[in-house]
């Protein structure tokens, strides 16, 4: 990765809510790490931690030391070395006054001027108390020319009404283009590429409309279980934890019309528009038809016997929390009227797979061409997110030999070619916040338009007296996953 001038953080206080928990330990120190030997935060860019855990400015400097595997880099002993740390309640105005106290300390000693992003890596249920609390002690207004800036991860609140709540505790303290709510799947590379797939290049977009595709499908798929995160699972489900936000994140910027510009704003309004143009599933026969759950239970090999939902730890014996979504979408624009719009996302399936899928019409005729096979898959642009980040492109081709045959073939594009590294999603978000940027962070708008489009899902199925469906560890989810798709003559790609 190369940073040139315009990608350097000014100078500014990062300060960090929940700095002694595992979010920052994991994610936000290492990529603050990787930030630094890029030359991406200069000596005027300083950093604060603020979490209940007692510790000294010493200590926290030791953790942010402990948190990454760098050696000799001198910027980031720097930043750790004169790092601040303030221990105190979340709703104890006293916590806000020393913070207010280091942060004055922070201007004078490493000419931060007065700039402060303050980023809440806390859980989600503090969010709102922790902005509140910044607003009553004058911590969320800049003074003079500065900046100041708030950066929530999600999830933004548990449904519409309580994102609406999550809204008004931020408002108390801060303008919404203070706000830079994080979607980490947006900063991925591969997503990014969206825009210059399509925008940079003049033989796709003249095909990306219902004239030519015949169906959209996006996949995220996890090998993985629950793991350690079971209780925390029981009170999200699939629903909320990756389509309320990730999925539909990623279909809005795949399928939205084309920006007037690139600036920020420009984007975010396609983004809302698509989302709009989402059509609710707001009958309960169109829930029934449109909509799948599933979750796993015992599955895979006699060597590799994978434990059942309902037998990890923290979650309920009778859970009927989901592990697996499938939703079939229609879009009811000009563009896309039609054109069916396919998500699935799941634990425990056979691959770890994240991609969007763009299947083109088949072409006419194609019995013309003897001894091809007339299930031969269409052709295809599939775009993966992960793991082998990159595209492909899937058409027919002839078989070599002296017989007509048409099997499928493709041209695969992958980041591995190039020499530049792609920074971790962290890095990217991080850096965006401190710059200013808002083109990878999501408007109040955005939330509350993804919330009415899973809300009706989520209360049909919380109120279904029926048992939810159940599917294997290590299969392709549940059996009306597979007939979700195939109602319409269709079939999911990676079939297992």
């Amino acid at each position: 990765m190369t940073t040139g001038l315009d990608r350097r953080a000014p100078a500014c206080v990062l300060v960090i809510f929940g700095a002694s928990g595992d979010l920052t330990a994991r994610k936000l120190l290492p990529a603050l790490e990787r930030l630094t030997a890029y030359g991406a935060l200069p000596p005027e860019v300083a950093l604060v931690g603020v979490a209940r855990t007692a510790m000294t400015d010493g200590e926290f400097g030791d953790l942010c030391r402990r948190s990454v595997t760098s050696d000799g880099n001198r910027r980031w002993d720097e930043l750790a070395s004169a790092a601040r740390y303030v221990a105190g309640d979340y709703d104890d105005p006293a916590t806000y006054q020393r913070l207010s106290e280091v942060l004055a300390d922070c201007d004078r000693l490493h000419g931060t001027a007065g700039n402060r992003v303050h980023y809440l890596a806390t859980p989600p249920r503090l969010f709102g108390p922790i902005a509140v609390s910044l607003g009553k002690a004058g911590l969320g207004t800049p003074d003079g020319d500065g900046f100041v800036r708030v950066v929530v991860e999600k999830p933004f609140g548990w449904d519409e009404e309580s994102a609406r709540a999550l809204y008004a505790d931020l408002s108390t303290a801060f303008v919404e283009d203070q706000v830079f709510r994080i979607d980490h799947y947006l900063a991925k590379e591969t997503v990014q590429n969206l825009l210059a797939l399509r925008f940079a290049n003049s033989v796709f977009e003249p095909i990306w409309n219902r004239t030519w595709v015949d169906n959209v499908q996006i996949t995220v798929a996890e090998t993985l279980g629950v793991g350690e995160r079971g209780g925390f699972y029981e009170t999200t489900g699939a629903m909320r934890d990756i389509v309320q936000n990730h999925v539909l994140q990623v279909l809005s910027l795949f399928l939205m019309e084309p920006p007037t510009s690139f600036h920020p704003e420009a984007i975010r309004d396609e983004k809302v528009k698509l989302l709009r143009a989402i059509r609710p599933l707001d009958e309960e026969a169109e829930i029934a038809a449109n909509a799948v759950r599933g979750q796993y239970t015992r599955g895979g090999t006699r060597e590799d016997l994978m434990p059942g939902y309902r037998d990890e730890a923290g979650v309920d014996p009778l859970s009927s929390t989901e592990t697996f979504v499938g939703l079939r979408l229609d879009i009811s624009n000009w563009r896309w009227a039609g054109v069916p719009v396919y998500v699935r996302t799941g634990k425990r399936l056979p691959a770890r797979v994240t991609e969007v899928a763009m299947e083109f019409r088949r072409p006419p005729q194609l019995p013309l061409f003897p001894g091809t096979d007339a299930d031969l898959e269409p052709d295809a642009l599939v775009v993966r997110v992960q793991p082998d980040e990159g595209l492909s492109l899937r058409f027919g081709a002839k078989v070599p030999g002296h017989a007509f045959r048409v099997q499928k073939a493709s041209m695969d594009f992958s980041y591995q070619s190039f020499e530049e590294q792609s920074p971790d999603a962290y890095e990217r978000v991080i850096l965006d916040a401190l710059i200013g940027d808002p083109t990878l962070f999501i408007r109040a708008d955005e939330v509350g338009r993804s919330w009415r489009i899973v809300d009706p899902v989520l209360r049909y199925w919380a109120q279904d007296p029926r048992p939810i469906p159940l599917y294997q560890a290590a299969t392709w989810g549940p059996p009306e996953a597979a007939e979700l798709i195939a109602r319409d003559g269709r079939r999911w790609r990676h079939r297992g």
